[in-house]
């Protein structure tokens, strides 16, 4: 297996930007539909209502939105057909993934075929052959069924190209496009131990993903880099979800002595945290910082606006879906398609969720209602 490492400049634009201001999201809020419906029609499917169709070619119309014909060319003269399988408890993460998916696929002779599994092994399983039996010449794999074992296993017997995204190493079963996750905790605990804070609560991510282990261990990294103990009592555990981080924040926030800022493992869960320390009557960020990774839609949905790791999940979407066409050419010719890890650059986003410290020692009460 082959191993590359191709980082994106955070500088840049992303490649949809930089093709055009208009994207398949924008012509799917013009027409009142979702992004799958616009790839439907952009790809001639014909499992459309008349009336829904219409709107959907009057909005590409009207703004102007065109599958660029060099980037449909690549693809080859047959139209592929792609499966996506998703099972993510963060909707914002999987609304922000499709959308680099269908986006790009719009663009090339590409057909995304989703389908939605149930956490467990037999569902997992059962999806990989649903989408075997509906002609699936690749699959795309975003988190967490990244690092499935059930998915992965039952996709290498079928020898698939496959392409599993965000996971926190590189794997030799399948490519990777992932950002560095260590990397990009370390430098958010030290922006928050650079305002002053020395009491940092930490909400895990899913045990499950290595993305979480790694996260927890730049955070552990740069704690011990400053010379701090880090106290056990401050790391609570997550699961990516919203309803987790309500229960992590809570957990932190009642403690005797809480912290004066916490760093979730991704935006859904800090945007919790915010709504629980609101909740107690604490002020974001005068009272307690937070902090969240990924800058999904949430992180600027909320008040104050999430300061958090751009992990860019769109452009990352519109790579992996160039691999897996890249790798299908190569499987179609015969040839052994090599893995690729492809390294996308991370950036860290301030606003206005973290500042200096300024938390009293003790619990305070909590706001008369």
């Amino acid at each position: 297996m082959a191993r590359t490492t191709e980082p994106l400049d955070s500088k840049k634009p992303s490649s949809r930007k930089q093709r055009g201001a208009t994207t398949i999201l924008d012509v799917a809020r013009r027409a009142g539909v979702s992004p799958m419906t616009v790839s439907r029609v952009v790809n001639g499917e014909k499992n459309v209502r008349p009336a829904t169709r219409a709107a959907v070619l009057a909005a590409v119309k009207a703004l102007s939105y065109s599958p660029n014909p060099a980037a449909r060319s690549l693809a080859g003269a047959e139209a592929a057909r792609i499966g996506l399988i998703y099972s993510n408890p963060s909707a914002a993460y999987l609304t922000e993934f499709l959308v680099g998916a269908l986006d790009e696929a719009s663009r090339t002779s590409v057909q995304i075929m989703l389908e939605k599994c149930e956490a467990t092994s037999a569902g997992e399983r059962g999806a990989v052959r649903k989408l075997l039996a509906s002609g699936a010449a690749g699959v795309i794999l975003p988190p967490p069924l990244c690092e499935s074992h059930d998915v992965l296993d039952e996709l290498k017997i079928t020898g698939l190209p496959t392409v599993a995204v965000a996971t926190g190493r590189f794997g030799k079963e399948a490519s990777c496009v992932r950002i560095n996750d260590y990397a990009a905790a370390r430098e958010m605990t030290n922006y928050l131990l650079g305002l002053g804070h020395r009491r940092i609560g930490f909400i895990k991510g899913h045990p499950n993903q290595t993305a979480s282990i790694e996260r927890e261990k730049g955070f552990l990294s740069a704690l011990a880099e400053a010379g701090i103990k880090h106290d056990p009592v401050l790391m609570v555990q997550g699961y990516f979800s919203y309803r987790s981080g309500l229960d992590a924040a809570e957990t932190l926030l009642t403690l005797k002595q809480f912290p004066t800022a916490i760093f979730a493992a991704n935006d859904d869960m800090a945007a919790a945290a915010v709504s629980v320390a609101h909740r107690k009557g604490l002020d974001v960020p005068r009272d307690l910082s937070v902090v969240g990774f990924d800058d999904t839609s949430i992180a600027t949905n909320i008040w104050p606006e999430l300061t958090t790791i751009r992990q860019p999940i769109t452009a990352m979407a519109e790579i992996a879906l160039d691999l897996i066409v890249q790798a299908i050419r190569t499987h179609k010719r015969n040839g052994e398609a090599k893995s690729v890890d492809h390294l996308v650059t991370y950036s860290l986003i301030k606003r206005g969720s973290a500042a200096p410290p300024n938390l009293p020692k003790t619990q305070p009460k909590p706001a008369a209602e």
